[in-house]
This record gives C-alpha cells, structure tokens and sequence, in this order.
C-alpha cells in the first residue's frame, strides 16, 4: 500500500484525570487544551474541546480520541481515532492509530469524509503528543 502524508498534528494536553485499578484497567483522561496541524491540504489549529478516553492495562493503552481541527481558512472538522500504544516505565512507545473526520459536505473539505487515515506518534512530555498521519495515494 502506498501512503502521503495527511498532515503532522500536535496536541497538549492537560494532567490526566485517573481512575486506578478499575475492573477493566486504569483510566486515565486527558483534557485536550490546544495544539497545531499542518500538511500539504490543510492546516490550523487543535481546539481545546476535546479528549482522550485513555485506558491502561497489562502493558497495552486503548487510545480513545476526539477532537475539533480548526481550519487556517475557517472550517471545522470532528477527528475521532482509536489505537494502541505500548506502556512503559518510561512512558507510551509504538504509538498506532487509526483517525477518520467528519467535515461539512458542503465544505473544502469534504473529501475528508471518504478517509482512512494511519498514524503513528510519540508522546511529547511533559503535556502533549505528536502524530504523523498517512493516506492512501
């Protein structure tokens, strides 16, 4: 499969909400507060609207994001991805995701709509993550 480049996106979060030892692992929510994306289609900024569902256990983290871009030419766009991540002493690695968007359709971006999107990312300590993310050619 042959992939471009989406967009790169940051986003900073807040200190995490936890919820320990639940029967289905450790919660752990994270209040999205901003960031920036940026690609060859499109580019803006992270609104402080959403956030991530963030579930820990036997090593694993179920990622469980949404959230609101904000276009640099005034349109909005719903991002909802689900992952996975290795946890570590150390923090999240191996990062994988797998985002989808909801745009107007009567907007520039409505092909959006129609995609699959991959990612992969990194945590960025203390607050944020960073995400690079591939579709299709």
């Amino acid at each position: 499969m042959e992939l471009e480049q989406l967009f790169e996106i940051t986003a900073e979060v807040a200190p995490p909400i936890v919820i320990a030892d639940t029967p289905d692992g450790t919660r752990a929510i994270f209040h999205v507060t901003g960031g920036k994306f940026e690609g060859p289609r499109l580019k803006g900024a992270v609104l402080a609207s959403g956030g991530d569902w963030f579930l820990m256990r036997d090593g694993v983290g179920l990622i469980d994001v949404r959230l609101v871009l904000a276009t640099d030419d005034g349109e909005n766009i719903y991002m909802t991805y689900t992952g996975r991540a290795k946890v570590t002493a150390t923090g999240l690695t191996g990062i994988a995701t797998a985002p989808t968007f909801a745009a107007s359709t009567k907007g520039r971006y409505a092909w959006l709509n129609g995609v699959q999107a991959f990612a992969e990312g990194e945590a960025m300590p203390p607050s944020g993550v960073k995400y690079k993310l591939y579709i299709r050619k």
